[in-house]
């Protein structure tokens, strides 16, 4: 395994107002924390393709080899202020998505990321189901031949919870691989797979050889362990198929309430515990 890896969002206020921080002060956090890899969710302040400059990237790049962490991943704003939805009815929008999708690209290839994430829309009233994924699909190609120049692998992700157009593991695996492309495969996060009353060690034996990287979150975005999820047979069918991507916290995010230092402490811990007990490094 690559390692474990935090996702910026509960650092960064998205998609709920909490204590922000710029990226840099989030990177040294993380590293002292003992991460291997950070998560950078591309939305302002952290990382707005247009609003990061080059001599920035630069500096951060060159900071977070100073850390010893890697960017293990990165995923777009889904939605906000001007809109990012690549199934959407509206040509002009799904075109902005694309765009979109292309700048967060070239800022991953810019900070040696691997991996970004797809969430493939959400169906406005009036359009067909079958039309929107159609939408989706045509834009994830186009995405992905982009990804593919650059060395990047696109993920495609089940969001039950924020949006309705890819909900199930069989989803994700179908929209993969209609694209005919060998960078397109897929994840799963614990948070959406409870949303929905599957069990989340289901995903990972369903996804087995295209899972490429894997969110951990418990019920409620709480660090694994503070709520109902069952991370031991999680973990296990992980280590049982030899996954070998990063696991990657996605929480805290939920709430003004939140304390990120908390949850970002909270969830490696327990994940470590966990890892040594069931013998996977």
């Amino acid at each position: 395994m690559k390692g474990i890896s935090f996702n910026t969002w509960v650092y960064g206020s998205f998609p709920t107002w909490v204590p922000a921080y710029p990226l840099e002060e989030v990177i040294r956090r993380l590293s002292s924390f003992g991460y291997d890899g950070i998560e950078i969710g591309c939305a302002s302040p952290h990382a707005w393709p247009e609003s990061v400059t080059k001599d920035r990237r630069q500096a951060i790049l060159k900071l977070l080899k100073e850390q010893n962490l890697k960017v293990s991943s990165m995923l777009p704003a889904p939605g906000g202020g001007p809109g990012n939805n690549p199934c959407s009815p509206i040509l002009e929008e799904r075109q902005y998505a694309v765009k979109h999708y292309k700048e967060v690209l070239q800022l991953a290839h810019d900070w040696e990321c691997p991996t970004v994430m797809y969430i493939a829309g959400w169906v406005i009233h009036g359009t067909k189901q079958t039309d929107a994924w159609q939408y989706s699909l045509e834009n994830l190609i186009d995405i992905a031949e982009y990804a593919k120049e650059l060395g990047i692998t696109m993920v495609v992700e089940p969001t039950p919870s924020d949006s309705n157009l890819i909900e199930t593991a069989d989803d994700a695996l179908l929209l993969s691989e209609q694209t005919g492309l060998s960078n397109v495969k897929v994840m799963f996060d614990t948070y959406h797979a409870l949303y929905r009353g599957d069990v989340p060690s289901d995903y990972v034996y369903r996804m087995a050889e295209k899972l490429h990287h894997v969110h951990i979150s418990d019920n409620d975005r709480l660090p694994p362990g503070q709520g109902y999820g069952n991370f031991d047979s999680v973990l296990r069918a992980l280590k049982e198929i030899n996954y070998d991507g990063y696991l990657s916290m996605e929480v805290g995010f939920h709430s003004r309430k939140s304390d990120p230092d908390w949850y970002a402490k909270t969830s490696i811990d327990f994940l470590r515990k966990k890892m040594k007990e069931i013998g996977w490094k």
